[in-house]
């Protein structure tokens, strides 16, 4: 899945781990308990003797938030990618995306999604610093753009102007 970012931050590190396991969900076919269950279980936290994310370990994780964001957006993936796909030009269906943008972009549509969620510029820009860890060329670009359009919908009272 590319180099991952290091990090030392726990809910950065839920949110690289949210991404890796809705992409191993939609590759493997599994169910989201079974991939939460997985990454609590081998992949969450350090391994004595090593410096962090060898061989997929997301060392550091929040693993509240990180099961939140799984279960999320699993539940609402419906409703993510309905508004990814009108999002995106009509040319370009979502099954053309790259498929850690597309969990990527779920991760952060569940998260937007949550009411007692943080800011949206902070959820835009921990994904961003994600995204930039798993994609390349153009791809973070319009990481950016599809999550700035998921959240007018999903948090439209952060974008209205205070007067």
């Amino acid at each position: 899945m590319g180099k991952t970012p290091a990090l030392t931050r726990p809910r950065t590190a839920a949110r690289v781990g949210a991404v890796q396991a809705l992409f191993q969900a939609e590759q493997a076919g599994e169910s989201p308990e079974t991939v939460i269950d997985q990454f609590v279980r081998h992949r969450l936290g350090e391994l004595p003797g090593t410096g962090g994310y060898e061989e997929g370990r997301v060392p550091d994780a929040h693993v509240k938030l990180f099961g939140q964001i799984v279960r999320q957006a699993v539940q609402k993936q419906d409703q993510i990618d309905g508004l990814l796909a009108s999002a995106l030009p009509e040319e370009w269906p979502l099954a053309r995306l790259d498929p850690v943008l597309r969990a990527l972009l779920r991760a952060a549509g569940a998260e937007l999604g949550m009411r007692d969620g943080p800011p949206v510029a902070v959820v835009i820009n921990e994904y961003m610093d994600v995204a930039h860890g798993f994609l390349h060329g153009d791809e973070p670009k319009m990481a950016n753009g599809l999550m700035d359009a998921l959240a007018h919908v999903l948090r439209p009272r952060e974008f209205e102007v205070k007067q």
